[in-house]
Order: C-alpha cells, then structure tokens, then sequence
C-alpha cells in the first residue's frame, strides 16, 4: 500500500537553536546596513553656478530613474541672491514625469538665509514603468526684475544635497 516507504518528518529544531540563528543572522544585517542607492542629479541650465532668474518654474536639475525600490529621498538646497539691497525670493518644486504629479514644493525665503528641505518621493505607483524622470524646479515670487547675475533680476540658486533610492 504505501511500499514500505514511511513519511518522513523534518526534525523541529530546539528553540535555543533557533534563536542562536536569528542572532547571527541580525548580526549580519547590522553589518551589512541598510542597502541604498544613490541616485545622481544633472544640471539642466548653461550657467556657472545653477541659478535661475525667470518667474515662471523653470527646471533646474533632473534625472531618470528605473524605479526599484519604495522611495528616494531628496535632500535639497535653495537661496536667493541680492540685487542692489534688494533679496529675492522664490518657490521650488519637484516634480515628476515633466510635471505629471508635484511631489514637493516650498519657499525659498527673501534673505540671506538657505532653505534646507527634504522630500520623500513613493515609489509605488511608479513601480510598474520602466523609468521616472525627476526634476527640481524653482521661480522667482519677488525681488528685482532687472539686473542681477544674468539680467533677469534676481536669481534662486538650487543644488541637490543627496538623492538616494531607499
């Protein structure tokens, strides 16, 4: 009937056993760390240092990327100039897929002071494509409308600070 072959069952392994697994194995992760990627920016202006002084968002830095894990993390820096005695503020945003979705924005403050944002973008919905194109974008909202670095009026200067795929 069954031809003489009896079941055979794995053996349960001691729980102190098992433990002394997981153990090993949390060690390693804890030296290997968490598993990134770092995701590179491009410039998209001509200009020395990447500033931009029209009032309508213009892109500034951007990348595409194949994505492949749950979210990038986007460290961001932003200033304005001044012009005269005069400061210029503005607005940034980071967009997606030319301007499909806006995944973060914010301020750039009239001063001589640096706006540090980070922004977190879900990869989720974008898991399926085979690549995603990012752009950081910024404006100028006031300041001079004249002169400055390229004769625009003032400008916003923007860098990305770290881009990773997490």
């Amino acid at each position: 009937m069954w031809g003489g072959v009896m079941p055979q069952y794995a053996k349960q392994r001691d729980p102190m056993e098992r433990l002394a697994i997981l153990e090993d194995r949390l060690a390693l992760l804890e030296r290997v760390g968490r598993t990134t990627s770092e995701v590179p920016f491009f410039p998209t202006s001509a200009h020395g240092l990447f500033w931009e002084d029209t009032a309508a968002f213009a892109t500034t830095w951007e990348t595409i990327i194949t994505p492949r894990a749950a979210v990038v993390s986007l460290g961001l820096v932003f200033i304005g100039d001044l012009v005269g005695s005069v400061y210029t503020g503005g607005a940034w945003q980071v967009v997606v897929n030319d301007g499909a979705a806006v995944v973060g924005s914010g301020a750039v403050p009239a001063s001589a002071t640096y706006a540090l944002p980070t922004v977190s973008i879900d990869l989720g919905p974008y898991r399926g494509a085979p690549d995603l194109k990012i752009q950081i974008q910024t404006r100028r909202t006031s300041g001079a409308t004249t002169g400055g670095r390229y004769g625009g009026g003032g400008a916003i200067g923007s860098a990305p600070r770290f881009a990773r795929q997490l």
